[in-house]
Order: C-alpha cells, then structure tokens, then sequence
C-alpha cells in the first residue's frame, strides 16, 4: 500500500509530464486559454491514460516482453506500433463519447480531441511504464501489476490535468492584466511556464 501511495503521488508531482518533462506540450499550449475548456481535456488525456497504461502493460508482460510468445522471442520492437494502436482506438472512443454527451465541450476542444492519439504525454507515459517495469522492485518508480500502472497512469493524468486548469486560471487572469505588447500571446505564456514548473521542482527534494 506504501508503494501505491508514493507511485501516485510521485506521478503527480515529482514526475509531473509537463513540468518535469515537457510532455504533452502541444496541446497544453493551444488549449488552456480558461479553465473549463483545459479542464475538460484534462479529465479526457486522464480518461484515455488510465485504460491505455494498464493494457500496454498487459501487452508488454504477456506479448511483447521476451520469451512471452516462445523461448529465445523478443517483440519489443514493435512495442510502438501496438502502443499507438492502443492509444488510437481509446481516444477514439473518448471523442465519441464527449460528442454525445457535451457537444459543447467537443467543440471548444476542436482539433486537439482527436489529436490525443499523438499526444506525447500518453504515449511517454506508456513508455515510461515499460522501462519501469525492469527496476528493482524496492525502487518508488518500479511498476510491477496492472495496479501499479492503473495507480501511475492516474496519477500522471492528474498531474498533467492540475497543470492544464493552472495554466488556463492563470491566462483567464492575464487577460485583464497591462502585459507588454512584445510578450502578449505565447510570449508571456512559455516566462509562465517556465516560473511554474521552477516551482514544481521544489518536489523533487521530497523522499517519496
């Protein structure tokens, strides 16, 4: 239960995927304009992480990990392709589903719905999952169930939502503030992100 713990929280704040490692940019960028509209694609990156993780989990202890399939066979190296698959049939059905039940929300997501698919947060976290499942089971980081990488995978969609709605309250915010001409826009936004993921980086002192 220990370990549950601290791979959660860990994921959330020490390893956090935009302000540790700058995963998921793209879309953070364009989306977190207010706060709804970055809290919804919050909830759906989470929602999409915490199916894809657990199965390319699956996937990689029973298929791809070597002498899975048969002694002396090795698949890893298609490890991206059935990772993107993977990712590609949930975020397709998360797009369905947000256009069925908030068409409002679909529409202020636009393009950047689908475009989870290629979202490097996810993929990085499966990633992240697959070299994690190799380290010593004492280690905070090891994944070693599908509960573990239900727990990471929650965790790193919770991070990356709490990044998202922060940055969206803060430009809401800054569109009522005197900014100089030459830093309005993405200007202002990136001196944001840096100071916030400065700030972030006061956990990673923390034994967790």
């Amino acid at each position: 239960m220990e370990h549950i713990i601290s791979l959660f929280f860990r994921s959330i704040f020490v390893d956090n995927m935009i302000f540790a490692f700058f995963l998921g940019m793209c879309s953070f960028l364009a989306v977190s304009k207010n706060v709804k509209t970055s809290l919804g694609l919050g909830v759906a990156v989470t929602f999409v992480l915490i199916i894809t993780v657990p199965v390319d989990y699956l996937l990689q202890v029973y298929v791809l990990g070597p002498d899975c399939l048969a002694d002396g066979v090795d698949l890893s190296y298609l490890s991206f392709i059935l990772f993107i698959a993977v990712i590609a049939g949930i975020t397709q059905l998360v797009e369905m589903v947000v256009e069925r039940f908030s068409p409002s929300l679909y529409s202020s997501l636009g393009i950047f719905l689908p475009l989870i698919a290629v979202n490097c947060a996810i993929m990085g976290a499966s990633l992240f999952m697959q070299q994690r499942i190799n380290l010593d089971p004492s280690n905070s980081q090891y994944i070693g169930s599908v509960a573990d990488a239900v727990v990471y995978a929650a965790g790193s969609g919770i991070g990356w939502t709490l990044a998202i709605v922060s940055m969206g309250a803060i430009r809401e915010k800054m569109q009522y503030c005197d900014v100089p001409r030459s830093l309005q826009g993405l200007g202002i936004t990136f001196i944001t992100v840096g100071l916030m993921a400065m700030a972030m980086m006061c956990f990673s002192g923390f034994k967790i």
